[in-house]
């Protein structure tokens, strides 16, 4: 089976066919992503590569409160750490997702050999945050937060900023759409951290 390359572009991503590569092993996936640190990739679990231009610095920024504010209240709580959009994980169906902002409960994460801690760590995050930017797709990030739910997430955040909307994921749930929310809870799956929304829109 020949590596399909997805560039993302815009509002979406745009499939590259190279038919004499056969498709990347786990192996070589992680090689090439070594030999293109510049590049932000991702891996679906039909094996297509997914190079994402690097996020726009006002997105950034806004991404940054994000794992700050995750940040502050995981070193108080203390049951699991925190990680940022450059962190990848290799998800029971085979993909490999890079969410923007993601955190493990430390028993599982402690688990882990410390090889598979230094790749693309071979788990779901419990908690994942997706932020829309203006390149981003909608369906694209939603089909990904349901992705998660149904490889292990137990919450799943997708924050709209055109719309000013949180999407809400649980599994064996409706997802909840809140409307320009001022704070957001991850009660009682992460107890007692609130999403400041002021730094975020």
């Amino acid at each position: 089976m020949a590596t399909t390359l997805l560039i993302q572009a815009d509002s979406a991503p745009m499939a590259i066919n190279l038919p004499t590569l056969s498709q990347m092993t786990m192996p070589e996936f992680y090689e090439f992503c070594q030999a293109n640190p510049e590049l932000r990739i991702e891996r679906s679990a039909k094996g297509e590569v997914i190079i994402m231009s690097p996020a726009f610095s006002d997105t950034g920024n806004r991404n940054f409160n994000l794992v700050v504010q995750l940040g502050v209240w995981a070193e108080k709580d203390g049951t699991g750490i925190g990680f940022d959009s450059s962190a990848g994980f290799t998800l029971p169906n085979g993909a490999t997702r890079a969410p923007d902002v993601a955190w493990i409960k430390a028993d599982r994460w402690n688990q882990l050999a410390e090889a598979e801690k230094a790749s693309f760590a071979p788990l779901c995050p419990d908690f994942v945050i997706e932020l829309r930017s203006a390149s981003d797709s909608l369906t694209t990030l939603q089909a990904k937060l349901q992705e998660y739910i149904e490889n292990g997430a137990a919450l799943g955040w997708l924050i709209d900023r055109q719309q000013r909307q949180v999407h809400i994921c649980r599994p064996n749930q409706a997802i909840e759409i809140l409307e320009n929310p001022e704070a957001v809870s991850g009660d009682p799956e992460l107890p007692g951290f609130v999403l400041n929304m002021a730094k975020v829109w």
